[in-house]
């Protein structure tokens, strides 16, 4: 690797423009080149990256066959990051995927086997493995004091009318709605936060017929060590907030926080005075150095293909529970 980690970024929508300002302000990497089917977004993102025209592309693979990369930043429609992230790997760079990792159990599951075999680092974008607040619930349940026997956690968000128009809301492109979109990040958490591994779900949906995606959802989940998970996503409310508690013979951790700010986290003990409070930051800059780091010192990044894969292994099969009508079994493997 270069001095700096010489990066590609696929996808210069708004969201990916965000995160590949990160890489072009961070000390060890530099943003080198760009691919966009949008000739506007190209432009646009080349000049806040400072990114030359002549390394400016219409499409991953040839900026894969024609810029010197060591990574590459996906940031595309859910539904072009399997194939972006193959061709990524076979190419020999390393890979930060924005979540959701890929829409589909079995390309989710053929990922992770290639990032097992794989000499390069593949980090998903779940930002909340690197925010304080989410740690200090991970940590304060893998001391094994709290014993967790039920969650509670609710996401709400103006999301429909603040994607309305846009590819978010194209099931052929996003794979699905609000929970595989901003739903992604709490279903993730919560596995994350447990180490627990779901294996069933009941799940209640509400799809919209125009546009056809799902905007609410609730989901009843078990997990393999008892634990029941009551997770509530509202993409069609008039703010953004988010709730969790964890619940436990060993007392209680509830996290709590409004607008993309700061969340904030108590944790008490079974007699209920308070272990620790704090605050964490929500914002994504945490992840891109995670990531620089992952890959500089060749250690496991905090969002692995194995976490996202859970992920998408619960995702998909609340799904087909809010189709069916009934229970499912959760299959990551």
């Amino acid at each position: 690797m270069a001095e700096q980690l010489r990066t590609g970024i696929v996808g210069t929508g708004g969201w990916g423009t965000h995160i590949a300002e990160q890489f072009h302000e961070h000390p060890d990497a530099e943003v080198v080149a760009l691919a966009d089917i949008a000739a506007e977004s190209r432009t646009q993102a080349g000049e806040t990256l400072e990114v030359p025209p002549s390394n400016r592309y219409e499409d991953h693979e040839s900026m894969l066959e024609r810029a010197d990369l060591d990574a590459i930043q996906i940031s595309s429609p859910h539904e072009l990051h399997y194939e972006q992230t193959i061709a990524a790997l076979e190419a020999g760079v390393h890979v930060f995927c924005e979540k959701p990792f890929t829409p589909g159990l079995e390309r989710a599951r053929d990922l992770a086997r290639r990032a097992q075999a794989s000499e390069q680092v593949l980090m998903v974008g779940y930002q909340r493995h690197v925010n304080p607040a989410y740690v200090a619930i991970r940590d304060a349940i893998s001391d094994g004091d709290l014993e967790p026997k039920v969650v509670t956690a609710e996401l709400t968000q103006d999301w429909i009318e603040t994607v309305a128009g846009t590819w978010r809301v194209n099931a052929d492109l996003s794979g699905g709605g609000q929970l595989y979109d901003s739903g992604s990040h709490l279903l993730d958490a919560i596995i994350w936060m447990l180490d627990d591994v779901p294996t069933h779900v009941n799940a209640e949906m509400e799809f919209y017929e125009e546009p056809p995606v799902d905007v609410q959802a609730a989901l009843t989940v078990r997990f393999d060590s008892g634990t029941i998970a009551n997770i509530t996503v509202s993409g069609d409310s008039p703010d953004v907030s988010e709730r969790i508690a964890v619940r436990g013979d060993g007392g209680r951790c509830l996290l709590e926080g409004s607008g993309w700010t700061d969340r904030e986290v108590t944790i008490t003990d079974a007699s209920g005075a308070v272990q620790t409070s704090l605050e964490g930051a929500l914002s994504s800059y945490g992840k891109v150095d995670a990531f620089v780091q992952a890959v500089k010192t060749g250690t496991e990044p905090p969002a692995t293909a194995e976490n996202a894969l859970q992920a998408t292994a619960l995702t998909e099969a609340a799904y087909d529970s809010a189709r069916l009508g009934e229970r499912v079994p959760v299959e990551p493997n």
